[in-house]
């Protein structure tokens, strides 16, 4: 049955100045149980599971305070984890009673008053004290009463150190409140208070005890979940009869075994369920130690496991032959937004709920236990919308229905428009070697983006990058990309596709037409490709999405003075240039038009522990040509890459702690069948290739075989962590570079395969690395911005 284990009716009064109170096993009815929930004289007063759950939120946010697991709590902090360290009586009662002998104690540095006793020592009991003092406890000792050796401790696992403390001060009424909060929990059958007068006017204090042992020997655990169950009033009566107590403990223990049966199983796995079993076989008695140990085994898994609203409430059937263990698991019953502006004001919010509510794991949403893990994935999930500039998941008890978690998410909103202008001027080596302008024309960018259109997260973007701003029409590049997701509607939840279409103009530099390493530089190529591109991407998983579309282009090959070219060329030995080289296009004229249809599909199990990538990831993309465009070409081109990240270690995760040592394995194939332009040849060489040689600097082939391993291993460089790695590459072009219309390779004198391998270390954003060539065995240094993987 439910009984929680106040004074007999026929004791004292709560004010009476006793300073002992017992609780005698004799008005202990059958089916006696212990709870935990409150330690307040009058529990009806308090939401008790609120207050374990306010406690709970507060002792994880204390315990993790970079996790998402945060709130404020009405009463003291708990036990952190919940498994290590002491604690005891008045942490484990959510620290309900402890907070209310926190309230209105006066601070140390107000001062306190002398006791104004005959220092002798003849106990002084509280009856005694001057309810108009504030009394300094000096010293605090702990008297276990069925000891063997009896004598004081100057600390005692029941009790939480934070409650009372050497060096507090304290009123009469406070000290009487602790006492009453001691005695009403049922852990103790006698407890009492007991002051010594020191000479310096402060005072020792004995808490003199004796723990509950209950009769009868439990062979079975219970546990149950009774987070949404409301707490059963105290319906007992002073002016009750014998009889009529008699009769209202029956009906509580009926009424008790009924909520017991309607209550939810808890997630408490079977093995722990027996470890709990084995510790009450080896003490073979119940006590209230052995009940605070099983509190703390319990808890410490849920708080493992990342449940850290959990904790248990109360212990049922005490004297029979099993123990049921009540625990609020903490069950979300509900999840709330808001919005608030940069003054942490409440305000409207543009975003629809309906875009945030489905990024939620659905271990976060009603029904379910709050648990940490899904607090991190819905910060991470919501902030890959790119839409907030400030996101909270905080946890809080719902004060509608007992026992539940409300999460709280509040968001700050990023402005939907920006623009923003950046300006580069090149620089050269002039006379002596001082730098020098090379143009006084400025370079750089004008971009725009207008996201979160209608609320619904679709974004438009916009950017002109040109090397003259001034005269931007000789040399302009520009992309215009509308982004629109949940093509299906933001409440179909089903299918998650989003809709990208852009518009473009890209010119860059052709790592095809590119010299070898024994000859002089050639003039470079560059490939403009101006054109539309529109696509579709599914979302299977999170981890996985499917890219499908068209696209339409034009491409043009020029030299470095902006004219189409047709062929590329070569320096000779008389100091002029070759003409006869490989064309730059499939046409022949330097100008290529070509429709073609491009999907993808990604698999990206990746994940960063303490900044290092672990997982693995899986990329393959087709491209087939439709026969539309110049010379009508057909093709289809085709690539797979491979990337595995091996955790050699398994380390802590957490802020501030070192990264794993990482292994990682790569392996990249690309071909081509049909027709294939010269500028869409796969080149090899490069810091995304083969490390150690300049872009294409080792051909550009049909079909391409590329394979590399790295080992990264974690160090410390001015107290910040980082990696220093090694690395061995190889690249080939499968003999297929003759296959390549004018053959690039072998007219720029490329071997067509290398190996690599070498050192580096990862500075931020940057990887300076030292790598060697190991066709013509030498090594040079380079600096990286990026990945390599």
């Amino acid at each position: 049955m439910w009984f929680t284990s106040h004074r007999d009716a026929a004791g004292p009064p709560d004010d009476a100045p006793s300073t002992t109170s017992s609780s005698p096993r004799s008005s202990q009815p059958h089916g006696y149980s212990l709870q935990i929930s409150s330690s307040n004289p009058n529990p009806r007063s308090q939401n008790r599971r609120n207050l374990a759950l306010t406690s709970a939120i507060a002792a994880a946010a204390a315990a993790s305070p970079s996790s998402a697991c945060s709130g404020s709590s009405s009463g003291r902090r708990g036990r952190g984890s919940g498994g290590g360290g002491r604690g005891g009586l008045l942490s484990w009662v959510f620290s309900a009673g402890a907070a209310r002998a926190d309230e209105g104690k006066p601070a140390a540095d107000r001062g306190w008053d002398a006791h104004g006793f005959a220092v002798t020592r003849t106990p002084v009991p509280l009856a005694r004290l001057d309810g108009r003092k504030r009394y300094k406890v000096s010293e605090l000792s702990f008297l276990d009463r069925r000891a063997r050796d009896g004598a004081p401790a100057a600390e005692s696992p029941l009790f939480d150190p934070a409650a009372l403390r050497a060096g507090g001060v304290y009123t009469k009424s406070q000290l009487l409140a602790e006492l009453e909060a001691l005695t009403s929990s049922g852990m103790f059958e006698q407890v009492s208070f007991l002051g010594k007068p020191m000479p310096d006017g402060t005072l020792g204090l004995t808490v003199s005890y004796a723990e509950s042992v209950w009769p009868g020997t439990a062979h079975r655990f219970k546990c149950v979940n009774v987070g949404h169950m409301a707490a059963p009033e105290d319906g007992l009566d002073a002016d009750m009869t014998a009889r009529e107590r008699m009769d209202y403990h029956r009906r509580q223990q009926r009424e008790y075994q009924q909520r017991i049966r309607g209550a939810k199983p808890c997630i408490l796995p079977e093995p722990v369920r027996e470890e709990v079993m084995g510790m009450v076989k080896k003490q073979r008695r119940l006590t209230a130690g052995l009940l605070q140990r099983i509190r703390d085994r319990v808890e410490k898994w849920y708080h493992d496991e990342g449940f850290v609203c959990a904790r248990v409430v109360n212990y049922g059937n005490l004297d029979t032959d099993e123990i049921v263990c009540e625990v609020v698991e903490g069950d979300i019953t509900k999840v709330e937004y808001q919005f608030q502006d940069k003054l942490d004001n409440i305000v409207e919010g543009n975003t629809s709920i309906a875009v945030i509510d489905r990024e939620l794991p659905q271990q976060l949403r009603p029904g379910h236990i709050y648990n940490i893990g899904a607090g991190k994935q819905a910060l991470k999930y919501i902030n890959s919308l790119a839409l907030f500039s400030n996101i909270e998941v905080t946890p809080r008890p719902d004060e509608t229905k007992e026992g539940g978690i409300v999460v709280e998410i509040k968001l700050k909103e990023m402005e939907p428009k920006s623009a923003e202008v950046t300006t580069e001027w090149s620089i050269v080596p002039g006379r002596e070697g001082r730098p020098t302008l090379a143009s006084i024309q400025p370079g750089g960018t004008v971009s725009f983006e207008h996201r979160n259109i209608s609320g619904l997260n679709r974004s438009l973007v916009g950017s002109v990058t040109s090397s003259n701003l001034l005269n931007p029409q000789d040399d302009l590049s520009f992309r215009l990309e509308y982004t629109h997701p949940y093509l299906d509607g933001v409440e179909d939840r089903s299918r998650n596709r989003t809709f990208k279409t852009s518009c473009f103009n890209i010119k860059k530099l052709s790592p095809v037409f590119v010299a070898g390493p024994n000859m002089d530089e050639a003039p470079p190529i560059w490939v403009d490709r101006v054109g539309l591109k529109a696509n579709i991407t599914e979302s299977f998983t999170r981890q996985s999405k499917f890219t499908y579309g068209l696209v339409v282009e034009e491409i043009t090959t020029r030299d470095e003075n902006n004219n189409i070219c047709t062929h590329a060329s070569r320096a000779l030995p008389s100091g002029g240039l070759s003409i006869d080289g490989p064309p730059t296009t499939f046409s022949g004229t330097g100008v290529d038009r070509m429709a073609f249809l491009q999907a993808n599909i990604t698999r990206d199990n990746t994940e960063f522990v303490n900044g290092a990538v672990i997982g693995d990831r899986c990329i393959f993309q087709l491209d087939q040509g439709l026969g539309i465009g110049s010379k009508n070409p057909f093709f289809n081109r085709h690539q797979l890459s491979v990337t595995k990240f091996i955790n050699l270690n398994k380390r802590e995760q957490g802020a501030g702690k070192p990264p794993p040592a990482v292994l990682t394995l790569h392996g990249r194939y690309a071909g081509c069948v049909g027709d294939l332009p010269s500028y869409d040849a796969f080149a090899i060489g490069g810091p995304h290739s083969v490390r150690g040689y300049q872009m294409g600097e080792l051909g550009a082939s049909r079909n391409l075989l590329e394979v590399a391993t790295e080992l990264r291993v974690p160090i410390t460089v001015m107290n910040k962590h980082t990696q220093v790695y090694a690395f061995a590459e190889h690249g080939t072009d499968l003999g297929s570079s003759k296959e390549v219309k004018g053959n690039p390779t072998e007219f720029f004198r490329r071997a067509g395969h290398g190996s690599s391998y070498g050192v580096g270390i990862k500075l931020g954003a940057v990887r300076a690395e030292y790598a060697v060539d190991h066709n013509s065995g030498t090594g040079a240094f380079f600096l990286r911005f990026g990945e390599r993987f």
